[in-house]
């Protein structure tokens, strides 16, 4: 953003200002970034109708007539607290029903090892196929700082895009590293690790006991098995009660938190994190 900016002749300072929270109404950057704007509302109900999961419906019109500002913050009068309500609901089952559903950890997961076997395999000097973009981050280490000290870095992972990751897979599916190579087809192929997903942590024995099975199985080292049986955890936490917290008006004048205001008694534990820990193995 601040790149163009410059670009544009400063055009833009105004909207990173509230992007960023240092424009001198805090309510603008409210409706951008907080645990009630728009982005939230948006995503909610647009998720929800393309996978079908109802629950994650959200009376948008609603909270968004009900919104208000008061001592430059922004608010929701008294009458939208059951809408709030509706919509930390939501975002709770909509999280485990979608976004953290055991699917789409285990996808992801295959699809980050995949990328750190890449990443092993080129530091070696093996050779790795992939775009020239995609290539330079695969080999290179970079932080924050190397964008702001090379300026062709910047431009170098705007061209970064899905293309790039799909056709990396699909050439990574004919490698001859057996990891890297059954990686890439699994995603490709929808032959994804099996997952279990549990409230407690998983006895570590059995996770070594199945490495050792999956290393003399495919001929590779416990190291390389480790790429195909893990465990990580998941985290889901609706509302956070020290950021940016949703506040309600009433008709008093006084202002609560809607974990405080609120006679449903879910809101205060929806701000407690939950979270669950998931074993991926192959099938």
């Amino acid at each position: 953003m601040e790149a163009l900016n410059r670009e544009m002749g400063g055009k833009l300072s105004l909207a990173i200002a509230i992007f960023k929270g240092d424009y001198d109404q805090p309510f603008l950057h409210e409706l951008v970034s907080s645990q009630l704007d728009m982005d939230r509302l948006d995503y909610l109900r647009r998720d929800s109708f393309f996978t079908g999961v109802q629950e994650g419906t959200v009376g948008f019109e609603r909270i968004i007539n009900m919104l208000n500002v008061k001592d430059r913050h922004l608010v929701v009068e008294h009458k939208g607290i059951y809408s709030v309500e509706q919509f930390l609901i939501a975002r709770r089952l909509m999280y485990w029903q979608v976004y953290l559903h055991k699917t789409v950890l285990v996808a992801e997961a295959m699809l980050v090892k995949a990328l750190q076997r890449a990443r092993q395999l080129i530091q070696r000097g093996i050779y790795v196929a992939a775009s020239p973009a995609f290539g330079y981050f695969l080999q290179h280490d970079i932080n924050l700082h190397d964008f702001e000290r090379d300026p062709h870095l910047l431009p170098l992972f705007a061209d970064l895009d899905d293309t790039d990751v799909e056709m990396a897979l699909k050439m990574w599916a004919q490698h001859p590293d057996t990891v890297l190579r059954h990686l890439a087809q699994g995603i490709l192929y929808r032959r994804l690790l099996r997952i279990e997903v549990e409230p407690n942590a998983f006895d570590q024995e059995r996770v070594a006991q199945m490495r050792r099975r999956v290393a003399a199985q495919y001929d590779i080292s416990l190291n390389e098995a480790a790429y195909w049986v893990f465990t990580d955890t998941s985290s889901n936490s609706a509302y956070t009660l020290e950021q940016s917290p949703i506040n309600i008006l009433f008709k008093d004048g006084t202002i609560r938190n809607v974990a405080e205001a609120s006679d449903y008694l879910n809101i205060a534990q929806l701000a407690q994190p939950v979270v669950k820990h998931y074993f991926c193995y192959p099938k």
